[in-house]
């Protein structure tokens, strides 16, 4: 269902639009400094960036305003220790991202001075950064004339053609119509879609009476803009089925190691767990002790949920060689990622 011979998105409408009501981001030049010639810095929009992919805008302010307090430069993020990187990320999510995010800054300052390539072609090369994250940087920073379609402009797109399958089936179609789009203001373009689809064309919401693209959107005009994006077949996610044991000294301290470096949360530090499987298994405890069963967590993984029965115990130090003991008041300085915060809460632990 070819798109791009449909009428293309009123740019000038919607670079009007941004203006008046452009977001205000730390990492973001306002429309009206980028006239004045003020340009944004590829480091602060390259950081944002990775920091936003399957994450909110709300959840990442926090992060963003951390990391460049602590690491104002790529050379300052390319000099950091990974641990130290892993550590304040703890939370967003999806590590791999902040593995890709320190590999990325040391080759941007081993391999280009400290200078970030300015097509989406060269940013592409870098470790971690895919056709969106290059297509966002060139756009926003270097102005490169290129559609840049995140999940959001999926939804806005869908609604303004009324494409009536899932987006999954029409991505290049929908590409090469919003390609047909962009103007002059690549980057102004690109961050005022974003901040329709995060605004006005929202998921469960879309406000077309006050958004610029009204007067061309098919599903606007059908009055069902919410019927867009089709939903593809949602399968159910599997269950994998687990033990957590959450050991402390006679002092109270609580035992920690770091997980493998390859596989799911590479790196980041955890208490002991069994396997988790299919079948529930009985528990293997890593240590003999008094035992107790302090309940159970779910965490939802992008492909299986996870349930873990939580147990804990004072424990004698000895033979456990491969981690160290943290003072409960110093848990939240430690990489943890939300699955092992979720775990030590229910053991009373947070």
């Amino acid at each position: 269902m070819p798109l791009s011979h449909h009428h293309p998105v009123d740019s000038s409408a919607v670079l009007d639009w941004y203006d008046l009501h452009a977001r205000d981001l730390p990492w973001r030049v306002s429309p009206g400094d980028r006239r004045a010639g003020i340009s944004p810095d590829p480091y602060r929009v390259w950081l944002s960036e990775v920091m936003l992919q399957q994450t909110t805008v709300a959840a990442v302010k926090a992060y963003f305003l951390r990391f460049t307090g602590l690491w104002p430069t790529v050379f300052d993020l390319a000099a950091a220790p990974l641990d130290a990187v892993l550590r304040e990320w703890a939370g967003l999510g999806y590590y791999a991202r902040a593995r890709n995010l320190h590999a990325c800054a040391q080759a941007v300052v081993k391999e280009h001075g400290g200078v970030f390539p300015q097509s989406s072609a060269g940013l592409q090369a870098l470790p971690g950064i895919g056709a969106y994250t290059s297509a966002a940087i060139a756009a926003i920073c270097f102005d490169e004339p290129i559609a840049v379609l995140d999940g959001n402009l999926d939804r806005v797109l869908a609604r303004f053609y009324a494409v009536p399958v899932p987006v999954r089936e029409v991505k290049d179609d929908l590409r090469a119509a919003l390609q047909a789009s962009v103007p002059k203001r690549a980057g102004d373009f690109a961050q005022a879609m974003m901040d329709l689809g995060a605004t006005i064309c929202a998921p469960r919401n879309a406000s077309c009476l006050i958004c610029p693209l009204q007067p061309g959107c098919i599903a606007a005009r059908e009055g069902t803009p919410l019927l867009y994006p089709v939903k593809p077949a949602k399968a159910e996610k599997p269950v994998r089925r687990g033990h957590a044991y959450v050991m402390r000294d006679a002092a109270g301290d609580v035992y920690l190691q770091t997980r493998p470096a390859k596989g799911l949360l590479a790196s980041m530090t955890e208490v002991p767990t069994s396997p988790w499987v299919a079948e529930p298994a009985e528990p293997d405890f890593p240590l003999t002790a008094e035992w107790r069963r302090c309940g159970s967590i779910v965490h939802v993984f992008t492909h299986f949920r996870l349930e873990l029965d939580v147990w804990s115990a004072v424990v004698a130090p000895e033979g456990l060689e491969h981690g160290w003991w943290a003072e409960p008041a110093t848990l939240g300085r430690e990489a943890l990622p939300t699955l092992f915060r979720k775990v030590l809460a229910e053991a009373g632990l947070s």
